[in-house]
């Protein structure tokens, strides 16, 4: 079982920028994939980035390529998201969650199996 608390959320001017932490409970984080999700009021939930259990490998979703940056400590059992050069449409909850054992993409919801409660970003114009 792993139980995931998010922080960092708040409120942001266009063009500025927000760190969002994911602290992770239990022994075994380190042989988790950690990915990061957002949901906007009224819209789906949208993959944001993806990173391996070991932090090599990472990914993107196309609107924040360039902009955001996922990386993890294992000694710590947190995963981040440096987020740069916020825009309104970066407005929605922020949600992380850690997948183990998977088949599928990366970039789909389903593959996590532990979902945090997720912290509200707002960008104002």
């Amino acid at each position: 079982q792993v139980q995931l608390v998010e922080s960092g959320g708040g409120l942001v001017q266009a063009g500025g920028s927000l760190r969002l932490s994911c602290a992770a409970s239990g022994r075994t984080f380190s042989s988790y994939d950690m990915g990061w999700f957002r949901q906007a009021p009224g819209k789906e939930r949208e993959f944001v980035a993806h990173i391996n259990w070991s932090g090599i490998m990472t990914y993107y979703g196309d609107s924040v390529k360039g902009r955001f940056t996922i990386s993890r400590d294992n000694a710590k059992n947190t995963v981040s998201l440096q987020m740069n050069s916020l825009k309104p449409e970066d407005t929605a909850v922020y949600y992380c969650a850690a997948a183990r054992h998977y088949t599928g993409s990366y970039y789909h919801s389903n593959i996590y199996d532990y979902w945090g409660q997720g912290t509200q970003v707002t960008v104002s114009s």
